[in-house]
């Protein structure tokens, strides 16, 4: 089997090129991305490529199935950029599946891409999804998900999986994760979770989460199975202000959600953080999902916890982790990251 991964580099890439490789039924596995790793993967050949200008075609030509995981989420103070490789990128790299008749094509859509839902009950992939309007991760992953109902129609051959995960964490995507959310300025100190007095009580803070070696694994299934459709990713338990306190062994604070979000809105404007006040909406937003269908149709059980998984990531953003690609790897914050601050924190990626 030949299997080619858009996206290869980044936090699941990296997790399901290891699934994909420790399979024996994978003969292949071709890694594209804007820039090729230092690091290498057993039968993996990575190719630098471009999802919105390079030749798709001839790199999905011959693949038993495509994985689709490019994603832009900086430069968040231009949405033109994003959109652009975010929805009109996806579009061509469905388009030249299908076009090389490739038989499976298995996209990274999201728990964002879901509507307002609710919090104390967990809902499957019937959901509506139509997103949360004031978030351009949201409205990007809601505009993907109506393009590939319209590829179902027009190619009813081609098989289609949507994955819908939770938040995604694992040790080695820390450094990524602390560039693209919280900016140079947050110290790596204060993530010690004895340094934490105290959490926000917010309305609706309640999330899902899962490692991303159980995103991967959940992704290796499907390629490796004849499953259609969406399927939710989330492991147990759902995280919310009580479980974060007894997690950190912190107090409690209660605070409306409107200071929060002015603090969020006001934070980023004044270029504190790279993270628009968008992504608190959505969080606050979005449903609890259930995973029933993953565990029942691909056999998928996360091995990690929520929690641990979420300890895992303070680790390592804490201590500096990271995996030697280019989106992961500690120099791409530069020398006291310096990098993140010439990026216009936020404004450009």
């Amino acid at each position: 089997m030949r299997v080619v991964v858009t996206g290869a580099t980044g936090n699941v890439g990296t997790s399901l090129l290891e699934a994909l490789t420790a399979d024996e039924r994978v003969d292949e596995v071709v890694g594209v991305a804007r820039r090729s790793p230092e690091i290498g993967f057993p039968r993996t050949t990575f190719v630098a490529a471009d999802i919105l200008h390079s030749d798709l075609g001839a790199i999905v030509r011959g693949a038993d199935a495509v994985v689709h995981l490019a994603w832009l989420i900086q430069p968040g103070r231009d949405e033109r950029t994003t959109r652009r490789v975010n929805v009109l990128g996806s579009e061509r790299v469905f388009r030249a599946a299908a076009a090389a008749k490739v038989p499976a094509l298995i996209h990274a859509s999201s728990v964002g891409a879901y509507s307002v839902g609710p919090k104390d009950t967990l809902v499957d992939e019937s959901w509506p999804t139509d997103g949360i309007g004031s978030s351009f991760y949201s409205r990007h992953k809601v505009a993907v998900e109506r393009q590939l109902d319209r590829l179902e129609r027009e190619y009813p051959q081609l098989r289609v999986v949507r994955m819908r995960p939770a938040l995604i964490f694992k040790a080695q995507a820390a450094t990524e994760i602390r560039r693209l959310f919280a900016g140079p300025l947050l110290p790596r100190f204060l993530l010690n979770p004895t340094l934490i007095p105290v959490v926000p009580d917010v309305d609706r803070l309640r999330f899902q989460a899962v490692h991303s070696r159980d995103v991967g694994e959940a992704y290796r299934r499907a390629v490796l199975s004849d499953a259609r459709g969406a399927f939710n990713l989330a492991a147990e338990p759902a995280i919310d202000a009580a479980e974060l306190a007894a997690l950190l062994d912190a107090r409690r604070v209660k605070v409306p959600t409107s200071v929060l979000r002015t603090a969020a809105a006001a934070s980023f404007a004044l270029r504190l953080q790279p993270s628009e006040p968008g992504w608190l909406d959505m969080g606050l937003g979005v449903p609890m999902m259930s995973s029933a269908r993953a565990r029942a149709e691909l056999g998928w059980e996360p091995q990690t916890s929520a929690t641990d998984a979420l300890l895992e990531l303070l680790a390592g953003m804490r201590t500096g982790a990271d995996f030697r690609t280019p989106p992961l790897a500690r120099e791409a914050s530069g020398p006291a990251r310096v990098r993140e601050f010439l990026t216009g924190v936020g404004a450009r990626s």
